[in-house]
């Protein structure tokens, strides 16, 4: 977090209601860092947009109305906010007045009977098998472009490689693969332990060359030595040159730069990964609980969005199916 960033959230959490409001997260919903901070910054622009820089030292939250609310919201939508942003942000400030209506502390919330705006139903982007292979080998042919690789240079390339078969292999989310530790890691079983949403813990599944991957990496010497250089406990898998778990904008930056070797004419995030994860497993006939489990989807809802299907498996269905194809 930069300096401006901490000033900022420093000055949000000052006031009594938030701060213990954070302390309900954490404690009692037991949310993630990453859930903290979101609402952190939704509640913070809120009062920038109601008080400005000079931010009172109490705030009256009960003097903010339903059109005050309201045009909260439509200010983000003026600006260009996507739907999801825009409910993101409804909905931290509708839990937040909800505390408060809860702990007395104002008389109604007005964010409670507004309603969110309608969501776009976006496909999300995929890769073909083909080119998910081609991606996983980018890291060595990256490797085989630079002269005389020294030692780090080759670890890096076994640890992109290995990075990129356990995210497609397993469908985690970036956040959760970045910090896997080894006592998390089962390669007898073929299985990961992680830590998603809320905390909550699922066995990912762990194919057959992800698991090759994760253990030709793990017995390169230079693994060795970046561990004992650190010496951090539990040790993570995946380390950067001070022997410390990768950063999500890390493997960010590495993917990036396979995407551009690939060929693939796009700007993909890791998440693509666990996209396509979810759309090769139910192209292949895999139910839609099962991937809503694999996926750590607290609802089934939110893995519909994958039951679209490849022209290809279209095709394939009317094929076998229709008696006149």
């Amino acid at each position: 977090m930069n300096k401006h960033a901490e000033a900022a959230t420093n000055r949000v959490t000052a006031d009594s209601s938030v701060g213990d409001y954070i302390k309900y997260l954490r404690t009692e919903r037991n949310a993630s860092p990453h859930t903290i901070s979101n609402y952190l910054l939704d509640i913070g622009q809120f009062i920038t947009t109601n008080w400005g820089t000079r931010v009172p030292a109490r705030i009256p939250w009960d003097e903010v109305d339903r059109f005050k609310a309201r045009g909260f919201l439509v200010g983000f939508q003026k600006q260009g906010a996507s739907p999801a942003t825009t409910s993101r942000k409804l909905s931290s400030l509708r839990s937040f007045y909800r505390f408060m209506e809860r702990e007395e502390r104002i008389r109604q919330n007005p964010f409670g009977g507004l309603r969110a705006p309608k969501k776009g139903r976006s496909l999300p982007n995929f890769l073909s098998i083909e080119e998910v292979e081609r991606l996983i080998r980018s890291p060595g042919r990256l490797l085989s472009s630079r002269k005389a690789p020294d030692a780090y240079r080759e670890y890096v390339a076994l640890r992109d490689t290995a990075l990129l078969e356990v995210l497609y292999s397993t469908g985690g989310r970036v956040s959760e693969i970045a910090g896997l530790t080894e006592d998390r890691l089962d390669l007898i079983s073929g299985v990961i332990r992680v830590r998603g949403k809320g905390k909550k813990e699922r066995l990912c599944p762990l194919g057959r060359p992800a698991g090759a991957a994760i253990r030709t990496l793990v017995r390169h010497p230079e693994h060795t030595r970046l561990l004992a250089v650190s010496n951090v406990r539990p040790r993570p898998v995946f380390l950067n040159p001070s022997g410390r778990a990768l950063t999500t904008r890390s493997i960010e930056r590495m993917m990036k730069d396979c995407v551009r070797d690939s060929g693939l004419g796009a700007t993909f995030s890791p998440h693509v990964l666990r996209h396509t994860f979810a759309t090769h497993l139910l192209n292949a006939g895999a139910d839609l609980r099962s991937v809503q489990e694999l996926l750590g989807h607290a609802s089934l809802s939110t893995t519909q969005i994958y039951t679209h299907v490849t022209i290809d498996r279209l095709k394939r269905v009317y094929e076998e199916a229709h008696p006149r194809a």
